[in-house]
């Protein structure tokens, strides 16, 4: 069987534009074969804002144009690929092509996350899909997965490393020693990370993909105002000594888990974790996003979560995907929220274990005022760490650890808030959670 060309119109020719250019000049004739002859996709139609840039791949000049709308507006064009980021012009291009009733794949989760109840009650409206495999985890296949290979699962637990440039970051200060500020600036030299790294480290690049996946495993929309989140900006080389001697390294987690009474657990935020455990291997720009599913158990999707052609990769499956929608009208319509009646646990019930910190004045009852207030509150101390440095054994200012046994984060907060309160305290207390995955 053989099929005239799809039209594509791309919006944005940057990293991922250029690359999904070159995978279509490269495998276009792969793509149709694997489909027997029904997919043969071609771009009809760049959008960019500057015509003079240059490009990290040679199109067409008649191909391009600054008017955004020509994406949509072109005759030839049967599915509009959105990669200009940001959450204005984006929603404006995107919901024009649903009221053209022309297909969109999207890799921005910033937009997804945030305006996404909007675009996908218009997308059911007009009968027509969203895709968004390239918004989570580069080139990873975890949207398909969870949509199609995992849709006879109950999907229990969802842990994920899904932020490349935090987990370089935090890999570079665990090896290298290094702190923060060197460790983002050798990032950032080696194009790991962005001019402006704030959504990369301030945990809500991670937070808005674990968003876009609690939404397709359980089938509500997630408000983003309503999920924890934090981010590595903070973290000390102190810490990750302190977590590598107590067998943990530091990793910037973020957790989709169903509870019992059918509430969704959504956060992310830096936690320890085994040095034994799969995902403590995971370095560099490198994702892996961990699922258990009622069926299936535990499975471990890994790969690179960012980059050209990983992320263009994505995008190009998406296409392929949208081409036989054009032909079948009945088939998948990206996400389509199937409940009205899901909840978050409160950040206040969640229940780990974990590690604290307290810079103090070395002097007798520090342990027995702070072993107090956790008490009061019904917290249990697992142990207590207060290294002497040998260079200075006589120091007037201590670090100090407590490991603290499983607890809701509600009573941890206030039993902080009063050790604060102590003269003893010199600093805020550093926390971590203790995952056990």
């Amino acid at each position: 069987m053989s099929c005239s060309k799809t039209g594509i119109g791309l919006a944005g020719f940057g990293t991922v534009g250029s690359g999904v250019w070159k995978i279509i000049e490269r495998n276009g004739g792969l793509i149709n074969s694997r489909s027997q002859g029904a997919i043969s996709i071609a771009i009809r139609k760049i959008a960019v804002r500057d015509l003079t840039k240059t490009r990290g791949a040679d199109a067409p000049n008649d191909l391009f144009t600054t008017n955004l709308m020509d994406v949509v507006e072109d005759p030839s064009v049967d599915i509009v690929v959105e990669l200009i980021g940001g959450t204005t012009a984006a929603f404006d291009l995107i919901a024009a092509a649903l009221k053209a009733q022309k297909p969109v794949v999207t890799g921005n989760k910033a937009l997804l996350a945030e305006r996404g109840a909007e675009l996908f009650a218009l997308s059911a409206e007009m009968k027509t899909s969203i895709y968004f495999e390239a918004a989570v985890a580069g080139g990873i296949p975890i949207i398909k997965a969870i949509q199609e290979s995992l849709i006879g699962n109950q999907i229990e637990d969802i842990v994920g490393i899904i932020n490349g440039t935090s987990n370089y970051i935090l890999q570079r200060m665990t090896e290298a020693g290094l702190g923060y500020p060197e460790a983002l600036k050798e990032a950032k030299d080696l194009g790991y990370a962005e001019a402006d790294e704030t959504l990369d480290v301030n945990g809500w690049d991670a937070a808005h993909k674990a968003i876009l996946l609690g939404s397709l495993a359980h089938g509500f929309l997630i408000d983003p105002t309503d999920v924890y989140v934090r981010g590595i900006e903070k973290i000390t080389p102190l810490d990750i000594s302190f977590a590598s001697n107590l067998g943990y390294v530091v990793k910037l987690l973020s957790f989709v888990r169903l509870k019992e009474n059918g509430a969704v657990e959504i956060r992310t935020q830096p936690s320890f974790i085994s040095k034994k455990h799969i995902l403590a291997s995971v370095n560099g720009v490198f994702n892996a996003v961990a699922i258990k599913g009622d069926g299936l158990g535990e499975s471990l999707f890994y790969g690179r979560g960012a980059g050209q052609e990983p992320t263009a990769s994505s995008v190009i499956s998406d296409l392929a995907e949208a081409a036989r929608s054009i032909r079948n009208a009945d088939s998948n319509r990206g996400f389509l929220p199937h409940r009205s009646d899901g909840q978050l646990v409160p950040i206040a019930e969640t229940e780990t274990s974990y590690y604290i910190r307290f810079s103090v004045k070395d002097q007798l009852g520090v342990i027995a005022d702070i072993s107090r207030i956790l008490a009061d509150v019904g917290l249990g101390i697992s142990g207590t760490h207060s290294p002497v440095d040998p260079d200075n054994p006589d120091a007037e200012f201590v670090e100090m650890v407590f490991l603290l046994h499983s607890c809701r984060f509600g009573p941890l907060k206030t039993a902080l808030a009063k050790v604060e309160e102590l003269d003893c305290i010199t600093a805020r207390p550093v926390v971590f959670r203790i995952e056990k995955l």
